[in-house]
């Protein structure tokens, strides 16, 4: 038995585009001495390996190659050129929809996907129960799944391929789709996989969820492997890739040298190829639509940002990494005091931890009308993974002591939190353990 379960040699996968669809009939019946379509390549003499037992994450932009390879290796698609070797059973969750029949029953489905795999129906009948139990979607089992919610359509094809013990599982985003709960039962599930030392390979752009399972990644750039290694590693290239720097100099250019975040920052925005006339730290991010915002504008932010570990403007931070939040000021009045503030709310909105420049006992005697102020707080990030929302503003007391809001922004931005480890609660104590036998 090899000790690679997938292989992947030179893989190529090659599409024709046509301007007009006559030019795709002069192509087939070979009426034209010159091709009269485009050659689009997905992937581009792709090659990585699979080791037996290995958890590996695919991550890449949209239109990497991402889908293309795994319909590839389960034999969904055929590739234009190259190898791809398999050794072990392959259960494939591709995208919704894949290998049901929407007319038949749900129950129906179990037995047509489990003979497809090669399984007689005496044993799918084994099987059965545990599906069933999984799945979790009571009599809608004996519906026809064209009645199905995209839940339960997930939660039955997700109970069928996890529960035919493969040796190879193979999942395409599609856990994205179940609710919180199905999804935790799902990773736990991946947990049970590992400890029994079966091979998984997985696309997400959960990228907690990348960070937390997975042994390696490979990150794809347009159709090509553009490097491969640690889920931490890969990440933070795939997101300074994200901030529109050239893949190529995203590779060569990380470390993880002690450079403080700033200077960082500095170096990477120069870098930054997006629409040039747009050059404040903002325009980098997806601002909340919904966003409550308010204030006297006595004072007003026009700038704000959050840097990662890596000076890049983004909204992911790696738990245990450090990160840079940053507010702008611009004072359009005389100011004594100003106090800048940011605060982190979960997505119930219930606040769970900020600070501000007056409890850090940072004091700004008196800003005047025309001064601008950048407050640049430096922490760790040491939330649990999650998504959370960032409140920034700038307030100050009036002449009667009374505290009075400049300008807020409430929950101007998304963070997400990625991490391999969560403890109980919203933040981690950062414990040292040891256990000693006595």
């Amino acid at each position: 038995m090899s000790e690679y379960a997938i292989q992947v040699k030179d893989v190529s996968k090659m599409y024709k585009l046509y301007n007009r669809n006559r030019d795709r009939i002069i192509d087939a019946f070979n009426l034209s001495k010159t091709p009269r379509y485009r050659e689009h390549y997905a992937l581009h003499n792709l090659s990585f390996d699979v080791k037996r037992g290995e958890t590996v994450g695919i991550i890449g932009t949209n239109g990497a190659g991402k889908s293309t390879i795994l319909k590839i290796i389960t034999g969904v698609l055929n590739a234009t050129s190259g190898d791809v070797i398999i050794d072990g059973r392959i259960s494939a969750l591709l995208e919704l929809g894949a290998g049901f029949n929407q007319e038949y029953t749900g129950i129906e489905n179990v037995y047509l996907n489990g003979t497809m795999m090669g399984y007689s129906r005496e044993e799918i009948d084994e099987k059965m129960q545990d599906i069933l139990d999984f799945a979790d979607i009571g009599d809608f089992v004996y519906q026809p799944v064209k009645t199905y919610s995209s839940g339960m359509f997930v939660r039955l094809a997700f109970a069928v391929a996890i529960n035919i013990d493969p040796e190879i599982l193979i999942v395409d985003e599609a856990l994205s789709v179940g609710d919180v709960f199905f999804q935790n039962k799902c990773y736990k599930k991946f947990d049970d996989f590992k400890k029994l030392g079966k091979t998984i390979l997985f696309v997400s752009h959960d990228l907690g969820s990348i960070s937390k399972y997975c042994d390696r990644v490979i990150l794809l750039d347009h159709g090509r492997k553009l490097e491969e290694g640690s889920p931490k590693d890969m990440i933070n290239i795939y997101k300074k890739v994200m901030t529109g720097t050239d893949a190529n100099a995203a590779v060569s250019s990380y470390n993880s040298d002690d450079t403080d975040i700033d200077s960082k920052l500095n170096s990477n925005l120069g870098s930054i190829t997006d629409s040039d006339n747009d050059s404040l730290w903002k325009s980098h991010f997806t601002i909340n639509p919904n966003l409550n915002e308010y204030g006297s504008r006595k004072a007003q932010i026009v700038d704000f940002a959050v840097v990662d570990s890596n000076g890049l403007l983004t909204n992911s931070i790696v738990k245990g990494d450090k990160f840079m939040i940053k507010s702008k000021v611009h004072f359009n009045e005389d100011i004594a005091n100003p106090i800048f503030t940011y605060t982190f709310k979960n997505i119930k909105g219930v606040d769970i931890t900020g600070t501000n420049t007056m409890f850090e006992k940072k004091d700004i005697d008196l800003a005047k009308a025309g001064e601008e102020y950048v407050a640049s707080f430096t922490q760790e990030m040491n939330l649990q993974g999650g998504e959370y929302l960032l409140s920034i503003s700038c307030t100050g007391h009036d002449e009667n002591g009374e505290l009075t809001a400049y300008h807020r922004l409430y929950d101007v931005l998304n963070i997400t939190v990625v991490s391999d480890k969560d403890t109980v609660g919203f933040y981690d104590m950062n414990s040292k353990v040891e256990i000693t036998k006595v």
